[in-house]
């Protein structure tokens, strides 16, 4: 129980490295205070290039997948479970920044790629053809939200990993709640 708590602070904090913020001040913005003010891919990318959205993208995918991948390796799939909330929430509810962070959709789906493979990549499938038809990156991250639970409930997964992510999308859709105002 210690090891896995240890493993969750660890997470957290890995999850508040504030990717966008540093890649924004090489070029020049700060996402926190400019378009959407989401220090996150999306808002990256509008602000500045494809690559620079995609490499904030990748390493918040990282901030996710490397904890999830460490705490399988070392505890088991329970711990990568609660790996992947608490490098979620350092993300969304990052301390060091009274609280104001990303929408958590690449951190998410990185640690999902790592406890379920195959239901991650399914979600990142689900995000690119929501993404390239609609053009809104929101309903993507909202596509992947939905799906995974799904899947995961349809691929026959134990409840409690269903009911985590369950509560790991409720966090993705919950940060998304001015998106959803907006699409409406």
């Amino acid at each position: 129980m210690i090891e896995v708590a240890a493993l969750a602070v660890g997470a957290y904090v890995f999850g508040m490295f504030p990717t966008a913020t540093i890649v924004g001040r090489r070029m020049g913005v700060d996402p926190t205070r400019e378009g959407s003010g989401n220090p996150g891919a999306s808002n990256i990318y509008r602000l500045g290039s494809r690559r620079a959205g995609v490499v904030v993208g990748l390493i918040d995918m990282c901030k996710g997948a490397a904890p999830a991948a460490a705490a399988l390796a070392l505890s088991g799939r329970p711990a990568a479970h609660a790996v992947w909330v608490a490098a979620v929430a350092g993300h969304v509810w990052p301390v060091l920044r009274r609280f104001r962070g990303g929408k958590g959709v690449a951190t998410a789906g990185g640690a999902g790629l790592v406890v379920s493979p195959v239901i991650g990549l399914l979600c990142a499938l689900s995000f690119l053809i929501v993404v390239k038809v609609m053009r809104v990156a929101a309903l993507g991250s909202l596509s992947i939200a939905f799906s995974y639970p799904v899947l995961a409930t349809i691929a026959g997964l134990p409840t409690w990993e269903i009911l985590v992510s369950i509560g790991v999308a409720a966090i993705l859709v919950a940060r998304h709640q001015s998106n959803i105002r907006r699409l409406i």
